[in-house]
């Protein structure tokens, strides 16, 4: 079996390092797979590995270009005898539509978010061709409800598979603790304060004012918060949260950081991750088990994707969305528990992610799919 992912580009972001964990993990179980992509950084660890990457125009939403694609696609498949296609995106979804209508290859689609809908009109068509293929995987069972509401599948075409963790880099020991103080400390946090960690790009939705209003209520008076994430052009909210953490007391040191190659150290250098998404909820939000797998308590909101990879009480904590006064509440609770109890939740969390959570479990579920796939065709 010869698989071909297929993907806009391979920037940071979840849906990329989704497609290139899996690619790694097939490679390392001597499964022939390729991606095919408009290229970026994270090619580099693809062709590292012996994984062949395939630079192609798929970032493109022109329908001349989307069919240009497709006949490229078709072309592709046949010259290196991939036998299955799985497609991350929606754009380049129809070009691997039309293509296997033209070299009649078995396509799947991943549903990696809750896309928008309107204009209904031409929203629900366009994001209807995530369906078209033999099965449509869904990154948590809360994306997988919204698909089922929103476009009445046949039966059996949804396929919950989890986003997984990278347990080989998201793992305790994977920093050493000089390396993590040496870290904090470049930083300019204390070493004897609570450090709160928030991954994800600098947007309301994702609720980093929340954090800070938060923080601003805590009973707690020493600590930090650091952000990781760029603004990515929303020069008004970064600004606003900038304008938020200088009106913190200088005890409460706020660092935002534009992005980091090195997300365990990020983790390793915390106490607590906090997941604060508000305004709308998480597909899956993977920064959550890659905390959870380095052993952090992970506070996060009681919507989407959170809600399946924590347990409330029992693997990190859940509070309500958009509810600053909960969360300054919970993350001073954070602060106060005793070893005996952050040890325990930790150990629980750790679990979690290896059994349910880890890009093993998740490479384990899609294999077998695939090869149900490639079997019936």
């Amino acid at each position: 079996m010869k698989v071909l992912q297929i993907l806009p580009a391979l920037e940071q972001g979840g849906v990329e390092w989704d497609a290139v964990e899996l690619a790694l993990e097939l490679q390392a179980r001597g499964v022939a797979n390729g991606v095919a992509s408009a290229g970026g950084n994270l090619v580099a660890k693809l062709e590292a590995a012996g994984v062949r990457h395939h630079t192609l125009p798929l970032a493109t939403k022109n329908p001349l270009k989307i069919v240009a694609n497709a006949r490229a696609i078709a072309r592709l498949v046949a010259a290196e005898g991939y036998d299955l296609v799985h497609v991350r995106s929606r754009a380049p979804a129809w070009s691997v539509r039309l293509a296997a209508r033209r070299a009649r290859f078995p396509w799947l689609a991943t549903y990696h978010g809750v896309y928008g809908t309107k204009p209904a009109l031409f929203k629900l068509p366009y994001n209807r061709v995530m369906l078209a293929g033999a099965k449509t995987v869904c990154v948590s069972d809360f994306v997988r409800r919204h698909v089922e509401a929103t476009y009445s599948p046949p039966e059996g075409q949804l396929v919950t598979i989890h986003d997984g963790a990278d347990v080989s880099r998201f793992f305790p020991g994977a920093v050493t603790t000089e390396a993590a103080a040496d870290f904090r400390k470049s930083l300019g946090f204390d070493a004897d304060a609570p450090l709160v960690v928030m991954a994800g790009r600098l947007t309301r939705w994702k609720g980093q004012h929340i954090l800070l209003a938060a923080a601003a209520r805590m009973k707690h008076e020493r600590f930090g918060i650091l952000f990781v994430g760029s603004d990515q052009g929303r020069t008004e909210y970064s600004a606003e949260l900038k304008a938020l953490a200088a009106a913190l007391p200088q005890s409460k040191r706020v660092v935002f950081l534009d992005k980091s190659d090195n997300m365990p150290l990020v983790f390793a250098s915390g106490d607590v991750a906090v997941n604060a998404s508000s305004g709308q909820p998480e597909a899956f939000g993977r920064v959550i088990p890659e905390a959870q797998a380095m052993g952090k308590i992970v506070v996060g909101t009681a919507h989407g994707g959170a809600c399946e990879t924590i347990e409330d009480g029992v693997t990190g904590f859940l509070v309500s969305p958009g509810d600053a006064d909960a969360l300054a509440a919970r993350l001073d609770a954070v602060f106060d528990m005793d070893n005996a109890a952050r040890t325990k939740m930790q150990e629980a969390a750790i679990r979690s992610v290896t059994e349910r959570f880890s890009v093993a479990a998740t490479c384990d579920k899609t294999l077998a799919l695939y090869r149900s796939l490639v079997k019936q065709n």
